[in-house]
């Protein structure tokens, strides 16, 4: 397992890593990811990174097409179809698990889907109408009560049927902790506040890291993996360093969360 985090107030990096085991040792059997990671306080910042990374998942975007599909990508962006409402939902959250097979949960009690007005009401801060900046306007997507969220692959149009993909990516906003951040003798140490990692259909832990941040309020980060053959079952996704509703500030880290893209879910052979 290897940990990857920068600071920049504009990042946009692409490289190849070794692929390490939770021990620290080399994960054989398979060849690293490509690595695709972006940072900065504009939609600009990130765009030519995402833009990459959906070439590298496949040219093709397939919506809600019925699968099992031999090449492109799949993407969730929040915004249903331009909506600018507010939806709460609970968890296990299914709305695009038979459209483009992503089942997602969390430990809290749910997610919303909201403009930035919406995510100020939803959580009662009205502070998150001007710290927060959608990629795709107009909806941001965050758990409610925890910072965690997992995605689970499903074949799209079966609901049932489990699968892997290449890669996933997500973009996130007001990452403000990266990783080492904070080492004067004061604060102390500081981890980074948001990780993706990326877990096989036995369960092991494939790859991980934490995602670039950049410093102010309203920035995008973006990060995402591609290996050369579909090996992840399941993603855990740790946004910020507290579930929102505190005020962002030095020691808590607010963040919320954009489109998440990925490679076309492919059917398990057992």
């Amino acid at each position: 397992m290897r940990h990857i985090s920068i600071l920049a107030v504009a990042l946009v990096t692409v490289f190849t890593v070794p692929a390490l085991a939770q021990s620290g040792t080399v994960h054989t059997g398979f060849l690293p990811p490509t690595v695709f990671q972006a940072a900065g306080p504009s939609v600009t910042s990130i765009q030519s990174s995402v833009d990459q990374y959906r070439a590298a998942l496949g040219a093709t975007n397939n919506g809600n097409a019925v699968g099992p599909l031999a090449s492109g990508r799949r993407e969730i962006n929040w915004d249903g179809g331009g909506s600018t409402a507010t939806a709460i939902a609970g968890t296990p959250f299914t709305v695009f698990l038979l459209t483009r097979g992503a089942f997602i949960t969390t430990p809290g009690t749910g997610f919303v889907q909201a403009p930035l007005s919406g995510l100020a009401t939803t959580f009662g801060n009205p502070t998150y109408e001007t710290i927060f900046q959608p990629f795709s306007p107009v909806r941001l997507f965050s758990p409610i009560d925890s910072h965690v969220t997992e995605v689970h692959f499903f074949v799209p149009g079966t609901g049932s049927a489990h699968a892997t993909t290449t890669g996933f990516g997500a973009v996130f906003t007001d990452v403000d902790h990266p990783d080492g951040d904070g080492p004067d003798k004061r604060h102390g140490n500081r981890k980074a506040s948001t990780l993706i990692e990326y877990f096989g259909t036995d369960g092991d832990l494939l790859f991980s890291s934490f995602v670039p941040a950049s410093p102010g309020n309203a920035s995008l980060s973006f990060f995402g993996i591609v290996f050369s053959d579909a090996r992840i079952a399941r993603v855990r996704i740790t946004s910020g360093n507290i579930a929102p509703g505190p005020n962002d500030d030095e020691k808590r880290d607010v963040v919320m969360m954009d489109d998440f893209l990925y490679g076309e879910p492919q059917p398990l052979h057992y």
